[in-house]
């Protein structure tokens, strides 16, 4: 027994709008993109149907068989049974400014332009085989030469919007696999740090020369040094003790570079590293960061499953499989260089300069003092007791310092203006000795007295 067509299907509204010519007739030409350039995809088609397309009909589309995977013949697949029209759904998409994008999750158009009709098809695809979710476009018309043209032209669009990624570049991002407590879709996060100046760096004054003249000044003359025939992909390593500055600075280059993308990689997404550089190339010029390398890059003698070295491997693959004008540079952190393997960290070509951050002189200890506690009147007594009695220690433990003693200045319940000398010696009793040697090693204060 036959079922009797419904109307109002995607079927019988294409065989109204491409009447004589049969559904099944129609070419169909289709493109695939990563599901992370929804936004400027999204902004490519409002443009698009704004600009030189008339809309005939728009509205979402659904399948009983979604879940395989939609393709343009589910909307013909026994004369239009398979599909049925769809309420429009939208989903934000958080793009790092004051509104996020609304992507349109399936699209279903009849269009009109210079005399052809098409209809499109928008469809997410599911993941398969490690690949990530994508976006297909499905544009069918008549097969005309013309026709043809200005699909040719459509796509270019797209891809172009693709290719300059307004939506992301210049901003410090990294790949998320699952969607935030906002009800926004993951994908990719868009990290807002609040800025750094160079006046904020605590550092000694060779660190920050060789930040400036390594990465700064390296940035600002890619155009000229490609000119010359040099190559501008580049490998920075920043070493030295937790809580020393390395991640504090790496907000500073976001800063003082705003139009290089930063993509900030974790040791647990290294898996993640082959669709970081895909970004990158696509975003460049780029920096990709990745923390606490020696987690993924130990030494080979000293690792204990074969995942580990896939992954190292993963790693160096990139670092040489970049092209000589690709502008995109790695910066490593660690806390152990020691401990890195010899193939990223003892052979030329992978890591350029590295860049030590020690711990904080007298001089930066002071500074750090009234960084931290600069809504504070700190005496000069009491910053010779500080600056005296934290040698040796980091950055993190000199916040964590003035945090406490602003604690305890408060519990005094003192008229007293200033924070005290005891105060402060309350505080070091309590971080160095009363938490035992675990907790020294823990706040970074190894050197103190």
């Amino acid at each position: 027994m036959f079922r009797s067509r419904r109307k109002n299907t995607p079927y019988s509204l294409l065989a109204t709008h491409f009447r004589p010519t049969s559904p099944s007739a129609l070419t169909v030409t289709t493109r695939l993109f990563v599901a992370r350039v929804r936004p400027d995809l999204q902004m490519a088609l409002e443009e698009i149907f704004d600009a030189w397309v008339e809309v005939v009909h728009f509205s979402g589309v659904r399948s009983e068989q979604a879940f395989m995977g939609m393709d343009f013949g589910s909307l013909i697949a026994a004369d239009g049974q398979a599909a049925e029209i769809a309420p429009q759904e939208y989903e934000p998409v958080d793009i790092g400014e004051d509104q996020p994008v609304n992507c349109l999750q399936t699209g279903f158009w009849l269009l009109k332009t210079e005399g052809e009709l098409y209809a499109l098809l928008m469809v997410p695809t599911s993941p398969h085989c490690g690949e990530p979710p994508g976006i297909q476009f499905f544009l069918a018309h008549g097969g005309t030469q013309q026709s043809q043209t200005i699909a040719d032209r459509f796509y270019r669009r797209l891809e172009q919007a693709v290719a300059q990624s307004k939506s992301f570049r210049g901003k410090v991002l990294s790949l998320e696999l699952t969607r935030g407590y906002n009800g926004h879709s993951g994908g990719i996060t868009v990290h807002r740090l609040a800025p750094v100046k160079r006046e904020d760096l605590v550092l000694p004054d060779e660190t920050i020369e060789l930040l400036e003249r390594n990465i700064i000044g390296f940035c600002k003359q890619h155009v000229q040094m490609k000119e010359y025939g040099q190559s501008v992909k580049k490998g920075v390593l920043f070493y030295g003790p937790p809580g020393t500055g390395k991640t504090f600075t790496i907000r500073y280059l976001a800063d003082v570079l705003p139009e290089h993308t930063t993509l900030l990689i974790t040791a647990e997404q290294v898996a993640l590293l082959p669709e970081y550089m895909t970004l990158a190339r696509l975003l460049q010029p780029s920096i990709v960061v990745i923390e606490d390398a020696d987690l993924i890059a130990r030494s080979r003698t000293s690792m204990d499953t074969p995942f580990e070295e896939v992954m190292l491997n993963k790693l160096l693959n990139e670092m040489d499989g970049l092209k000589e004008d690709a502008q995109v540079m790695f910066i490593l952190t660690t806390n152990r260089p020691e401990s890195l393997e010899g193939a990223l960290a003892s052979r030329p070509g992978r890591i350029d300069q590295a860049i030590e951050f020690p711990a904080p002189d007298a001089q930066n200890r002071a500074k750090l003092a009234q960084i931290y506690g600069r809504e504070m009147t700190l005496s000069e007594d009491v910053l010779a007791a500080i600056v005296e009695r934290t040698e040796g220690v980091s950055a993190s433990f000199m916040k964590e310092l003035m945090r406490r003693s602003v604690q305890f200045w408060l519990e005094r319940n003192s008229h007293d203006p200033q924070i005290s000398v005891a105060d402060v010696n309350a505080a070091l009793e309590e971080m160095l000795f009363k938490g035992g040697s675990l907790n020294v090693t823990l706040l970074g204060g190894a050197g103190a007295k």
